[in-house]
């Protein structure tokens, strides 16, 4: 799994009880290392380990900078102090999980000693007036599931957040000429959500396949590795040279990815590659997306950035697929069979791969087999004439007839309604999928990247209710 460090500041205001805010300080530590979740504490602060003074903030400020904190997490120990919760997330600028616990009876007296709640209600208001977004996780107790459920998904939301805005795409090629629906804008794209876009030329990518199949047989070599992998995972049906040149292929792009501190990658997978290799890299397309580096087919810059989010939203515990939304289902008025040529990773499938041929073209490199059934988000970050939103959604995984590629057969509520959004966009033909449901981490997530969830089914409400612990 993907690790997240989060900031932890609990939080008390003096007019309430101070050693009972130390208590629950206390209690909720103990709590998140009985989940495992890491975090940066302020014990070393002040003797009581609470954000209650501004002298404090700073030097908070200055502790959770250096540990390069992913989320910042704000108990409520007691009522909380909500001007300096405020100032500490504006300052820090990740993702805010805004929480207390859940006050007890009140004394005989009527007297009460925390008063969480309230505080609560004061800091999501002043937060607003900072513009800062933030998560609320209900006001439950410690060991209530809730609690573990909301803490997981606001850590995977941090992971999202994360890796969208340490994206750094390698672009191998430009587009296909044929494909003006992957145009993507790389001004844009980096002004607005600092997304790198490296270019790198074709000419450049073969020289490094060659360079690799020339280490074929020395001691340790990437590429021996690499062809030994897809013995043991693949049938292979392609010539020994052919399977060479995808291994050789597959190793290439991973240095490339290295050589440009690039997380993901795009290549232009047809036709000029074919002239110089005599291959399909889908293939190598899917070694790569099993080892959590995703490369998406037709140089679909967008579509890569969507697998990143997808996986981290997953906290890389399973990989993506990436596909084609391509025709109906022959049987299923609400079926929809999603394909590529070959570039899924091996974990989706549920037979052994095949390295042959594909679909639509006359060469070599493409995976044939069909995906796992069950539960999948589909989803598709894209955007045009400025605007950006995040296309989010689930199916079912269902029989149907045999394909070629990769592929999975699914069923969604209303195909209509799906058809709809994508043709009239602002998205495109392809999606990225996951065997998991991460639409409530997904949406919560583009509160803070400055994209809108736009999800496919009328479920909107239903999100809202899951994330408010429903």
């Amino acid at each position: 799994m993907d690790k997240i460090v989060l900031g932890f500041a609990p939080t008390r205001r003096s007019i309430f009880s101070a050693p009972d805010a130390v208590k629950y300080r206390g209690l909720t530590a103990e709590r998140l290392r009985e989940l495992g979740v890491e975090f940066v504490d302020i014990d070393d602060i002040n003797e009581e380990g609470l954000l209650y003074c501004e002298e404090d903030r700073l030097k908070i400020l200055e502790k959770f900078r250096a540990a390069k904190v992913d989320g910042l997490f704000l108990p409520h120990c007691n009522f909380g102090t909500e001007f300096l919760c405020a100032r500490l997330a504006k300052d820090l600028g990740v993702p805010v999980l805004l929480w207390g616990p859940l006050d007890e009876r009140p004394e005989p007296d009527g007297t009460r000693l925390r008063d969480t709640q309230c505080g609560l209600f004061a800091t999501g208001k002043v937060l607003r007036r900072f513009r800062v977004p933030f998560t609320y996780l209900t006001n439950c107790r410690l060991d209530d599931p809730v609690f573990e459920r909301g803490l997981r998904d606001f850590i995977a939301v941090c992971n999202v957040v994360r890796t969208f805005k340490n994206a750094r795409i390698l672009q191998i090629g430009p587009r296909p000429y044929e494909f003006y629906t992957t145009m993507c804008n790389e001004g844009e794209l980096l002004e607005r959500f600092n997304i790198e876009c490296v270019p790198v030329p074709l000419p450049e990518l073969t020289a490094e396949t060659k360079a690799a199949i020339a280490e074929k047989g020395s001691e340790g070599s990437a590429i021996d590795e690499t062809l030994a992998y897809i013995r043991e995972n693949m049938d292979v049906r392609v010539t020994d040279e052919q399977l060479t040149t995808i291994a050789g292929l597959a190793v290439a792009m991973e240095r490339l990815l290295a050589k440009y501190h690039c997380t993901a990658g795009a290549i232009q997978c047809w036709n000029a590659l074919q002239g110089e290799l005599g291959i399909m890299p889908c293939a190598a397309n899917a070694i790569l997306n099993e080892k959590g580096l995703p490369i998406t087919c037709e140089t679909d810059i967008h579509g890569a950035i969507t697998a990143l989010m997808v996986e981290a939203a997953d906290m890389g515990r399973k990989r993506s697929f990436f596909a084609d939304w391509t025709i109906r289902h022959p049987d299923e008025p609400n079926g929809e069979l999603l394909q590529h040529c070959g570039p899924w990773p091996c974990s989706v499938a549920c037979e052994r791969p095949q390295v042959t041929y594909p679909l639509a073209f006359d060469h070599p490199g493409a995976i044939t087999a069909e995906a796992k059934h069950g539960l999948v988000t589909l989803a598709r970050f894209d955007g045009d004439n400025g605007a950006y939103s995040m296309l989010l959604g689930t199916a079912e995984g269902i029989d149907g007839p045999k394909g070629m590629g990769t592929y999975l057969w699914v069923k969604v509520r209303n195909i209509k309604r799906l058809e709809a959004k994508i043709v009239e966009g602002p998205y495109i033909h392809h999606c990225v999928g996951i065997h998991d449901d991460v639409v409530p981490v997904l949406y919560e997530a583009c509160k803070y990247l400055g994209i809108q969830p736009d999800l496919y089914d009328p479920i909107e409400e239903d999100v809202k209710a899951y994330l408010r612990g429903e």
